[in-house]
């Protein structure tokens, strides 16, 4: 994976209608032979959005958030970073991870494309960039 996934999306999987939490947030997260990178500014967030959700228990936030973490490594977030608005979290995240992307639905950045060379992306488009095939590969002519 080479894409910071939002706190938004790591909610948004947690709370999966019909499925467990740890079934939905595996399929997210484990996919990759290696672990995602996250911050903990990131995991702060889903925490704190997870604790509004009326619907996810309390009493599950924790073991939910002992999951994640055991599902990725934790990239150290330089204490000068402004993480002050939400766009500038998910920015020094992403460089903190070396990533130059973010999957986020929140919809400050809908119609944001790019802040401080870092891409936003959909997970919608995500998605469809994630499980589209690569196309063919080309034939030379006279072959």
């Amino acid at each position: 994976m080479d894409i910071l996934l939002g706190p938004d999306v790591l909610v948004n999987a947690s709370v999966a209608l019909g499925s467990p939490p740890e079934q939905v947030v595996r399929r997210v997260l484990g996919k990759t032979g290696g672990k995602p990178r996250t911050t903990e500014w990131v995991l702060g967030r889903v925490a704190s959005m997870l604790e509004a959700v009326p619907s996810f228990r309390k009493d599950s936030i924790h073991a939910q958030m002992d999951l994640v973490r055991a599902l990725v490594e934790i990239a150290a977030l330089p204490a000068a970073a402004p993480t002050a608005s939400y766009a500038e979290g998910l920015v020094a995240s992403a460089k903190a991870a070396g990533y130059g992307r973010v999957v986020t639905d929140h919809p400050d950045l809908a119609d944001q494309t790019e802040l401080d060379g870092i891409q936003f992306v959909s997970s919608e488009a995500w998605l469809v960039e994630a499980t589209t095939p690569p196309p063919p590969p080309t034939r030379s002519k006279g072959a």
